[in-house]
C-alpha cells in the first residue's frame, strides 16, 4: 500500500513537470519560428536545447496519436485523451492501458 502511495506521488510530480516542460518547449519553438520570420539570430548555445525539445515534442506527439487511437476502445474521448497524453507523456498511456486491467 505504501508503494502504491509513493508511485501515485511520483506520477503526479512527473505529470506536472512534464506539462511545464512541454509548455516551455512550445514556447521555445514559437520563439525559434519568430526568430526565423524576423531574420533574428538565436544563440548557438541553444542548439542542443532545441534538439532535445524537438525530440521530446516528437515523442509526445507519437504517444498522443497512440492514445487517440486506443482511447475509443477504453470509452474515452480520443481528442481529449490525445491532448492529455501529449502534455503528460508516457504516464497518460500507462493510465490508459492500466484501465484495461481494472475492468
Amino acid at each position: 500500500m505504501n508503494l502504491k502511495f509513493n508511485s501515485r506521488n511520483i506520477f503526479t510530480f512527473v505529470k506536472v513537470l512534464s506539462t511545464i516542460l512541454i509548455t516551455s518547449a512550445i514556447g521555445l519553438e514559437s520563439w525559434n519560428i519568430y526568430a526565423v520570420i524576423t531574420n533574428s539570430n538565436l544563440p548557438s548555445s541553444l542548439n542542443l536545447i532545441f534538439g532535445i525539445e524537438r525530440l521530446a515534442m516528437t515523442s509526445h506527439f507519437i504517444e498522443s496519436i497512440i492514445a487517440a487511437f486506443y482511447a475509443t476502445s477504453r470509452k474515452k474521448m480520443p481528442i481529449k485523451y490525445a491532448i492529455y497524453t501529449f502534455f503528460v507523456g508516457t504516464i497518460g498511456l500507462l493510465e490508459l492501458f492500466s484501465q484495461e486491467n481494472d475492468h
